[in-house]
């Protein structure tokens, strides 16, 4: 009200203009000119209210000069002030149009998922999502892909081919076992990566191709199961070797340089055996390694439970409590490093 009633007392005194000389008028408008100038550089910028700043409005429309009467206000901000109306206006007169409703949390969700567990693009979304009713478009899809989808991750192919061929792929390697004399032994072995089951396994001083060969052929004798065979770029792993494979009816998979990963199972058994076994005994020489792996393999591959698959590679049958005097016994076995349990009717 103080502002509006200030305003009306400057328009009501303003009517005096109209009956001075032009003389008067100028001297008028010089001294007030020398007040705002004066008040302008002593005080900060006022702050001016929405009905100050609808007079600035209005005076820029019906007089061409409005700008040379400015002083504590810059054009800029009268037109700004202008544009902010404009948009307010039809803002209040604009109603919500049919358009396109906006998609459900759940919708946007699941366009995350197909394309994060499939790699697919806005197009092959759109064609599964109309299989489930789902009506989106392209641009819509685009908006909610991951951004990594425009990239595509190196390891998925690998890690895909590994899940869906694990029942017929076996891998191999070699790793070394110093014995008391800080001879180096070396350990082949094969396993398969459907049921964690070693294949085959030995033990030499001197690795050399042909003696791979032969472990190849003890590992694999029969008419094949496995497809795939896979392999590091150990310089042992020759041509010659691969080859040999192939002859088998096997296809030799090299994994890439520095990449352990693509062939976990057999990286993860050489940990499981150095942990439980190895890093729990002083090998001796050649023949004890080999009797100390053969026993650890047996129950390795009959008893031991892999929390992989949840079941022993032999397939350990499962014990029912047979009474209720039966209590749990355990056997030991690889020398007492681990054991089986089972139980017992009490005597």
């Amino acid at each position: 009200m103080n502002a509006l009633a200030a305003l009306l007392l400057a328009i009501l005194r303003s009517f005096s203009a109209f009956f001075r000389s032009r003389h008067d008028q100028a001297l008028v408008e010089l001294a007030l000119r020398q007040q705002l100038a004066v008040y302008a550089r002593q005080h900060r910028r006022p702050q001016l209210s929405p009905l100050d700043r609808a007079f600035w409005w209005a005076l820029s429309r019906g007089w061409s000069r409005w700008k040379t009467a400015l002083v504590i206000v810059q054009p800029e901000t009268v037109v700004g002030w202008h544009r902010e109306r404009f948009r307010r206006y039809w803002r209040s007169i604009s109603t919500p149009g049919p358009g396109r409703p906006p998609i459900s949390e759940e919708t946007k969700q699941l366009i995350v998922r197909m394309a994060t567990e499939n790699r697919w693009r806005a197009r092959r979304i759109q064609g599964e999502l109309s299989k489930l009713g789902i009506r989106v478009s392209l641009a819509t899809i685009s908006r909610y892909l991951p951004k990594f989808q425009l990239h595509r991750d190196p390891h998925q192919g690998w890690l895909t081919f590994l899940r869906n061929h694990r029942d017929l792929i076996a891998g191999m390697d070699f790793f070394v076992v110093p014995t008391v004399r800080f001879q180096l032994l070396y350990v082949w072995f094969a396993i398969e990566h459907g049921r964690r089951r070693v294949l085959h396994f030995n033990v030499t001083a001197n690795p050399a191709t042909r003696w791979v060969i032969q472990q190849l052929r003890e590992a694999f004798p029969d008419e094949p199961s496995h497809r795939f065979l896979i392999f590091d770029n150990d310089a042992i792993f020759s041509t010659e070797v691969a080859c040999s494979i192939a002859r088998f009816g096997i296809h030799p998979q090299r994994t890439t340089f520095r990449s352990p990963w693509q062939n976990g199972t057999a990286e993860r058994f050489v940990g499981t055996v150095r942990r439980e076994l190895l890093d729990h005994v002083v090998v001796l020489s050649e023949e004890h390694l080999r009797w100390l792996l053969r026993e650890y393999i047996d129950y390795y591959n009959a008893e031991r439970v892999h929390t992989s698959i949840g079941d022993a590679p032999a397939s350990r049958i499962t014990e029912i409590w047979p009474s209720c005097h039966a209590r749990v016994v355990g056997s030991p076995r690889v020398g007492g490093l681990r054991h089986r349990y089972a139980w017992r009717d009490a005597a």
